[in-house]
């Protein structure tokens, strides 16, 4: 959903160009209503930024008012774009909301229509879904950070200098810290003649919680009838968790 609309026009003749079909009408006072006005006499616009922040400060009863509002008004197509925008922007990575957000709006928009008793419903499960959920700022402020450390790192070069800011990987060389990366999967990797045996003992190590009884067993079962003879260090090093303030150090040598 996108929040261009197709126009209509008023019972005066006069194009709203952003308003919908089903948000037209009357008011609750009675009166008609203006282009992007909901039921209540508020603007959408405004109603929407309230939603958001409601949601980013976990404020449950203002979040299912501005979603109710917003639906029962016409502007369902507004609400669930945003609140789609607020799992990526406001909400922590990983949250299962992302996936109850998009079967309200499921059924909301297929199975009843936006505006509807049942949308209405959804609506409100929905933000208040969302507003339940931890709330994070993390990725709006990584993205914004990594661009600006982009830019200079760009001005850094054409001054001939080191930037005074970097990316958390550096050159990302092999090597180097992240050496790890540098497997059979990638073309470095591949020129230095790191296979399986490298991939096994230094790629697809995890952590810092570690594979659980069951998979550890079968990786090092698996390596044990594996055509590369391994030692029993790189198998135990295969297994073991990263540590949580050591990620990317490994031994030159087993």
């Amino acid at each position: 959903m996108t929040d261009e609309r197709q126009a209509t026009f008023g019972s005066d003749g006069s194009l709203r160009a952003d308003t919908p079909p089903e948000a037209t009408g009357e008011n609750d006072f009675g009166e008609e209503k203006a282009e992007n006005e909901t039921d209540g006499g508020y603007s959408r616009y405004v109603v929407s930024s309230l939603l958001q922040k409601a949601v980013r400060r976990s404020d449950e009863e203002v979040a299912a008012w501005a979603a109710w509002e917003l639906a029962r008004s016409g502007f369902g197509w507004n609400l669930w774009d945003r609140l789609n925008l607020y799992v990526v922007e406001d909400l922590r990575a990983g949250d299962e909301v992302a996936l109850t957000i998009e079967r309200y709006e499921e059924l909301a928009t297929d199975r009843w229509s936006m505006d509807s008793w049942e949308g209405r419903l959804c609506a409100i499960h929905a933000a208040l879904a969302a507003a339940r959920a931890p709330s994070t700022r993390e990725a709006s402020n990584a993205d914004e950070y990594f661009r600006k450390v982009a830019e200079e790192r760009a001005a850094a070069r054409e001054r001939g200098e080191d930037p005074a800011h970097d990316f958390p990987v550096g050159d990302l060389e092999a090597g180097g810290t992240f050496d790890a990366v540098f497997d059979g999967h990638t073309g470095e990797g591949s020129k230095r003649g790191r296979g399986t045996e490298f991939f096994k003992t230094r790629g697809a190590r995890v952590g810092p919680e570690g594979e659980s009884e069951l998979s550890a067993r079968w990786q090092r079962l698996a390596m044990v009838l594996d055509d590369i003879d391994y030692t029993e260090e790189q198998i135990r090093r295969a297994v073991e968790p990263v540590d949580p303030e050591a990620r990317w150090e490994e031994p030159e040598e087993f």
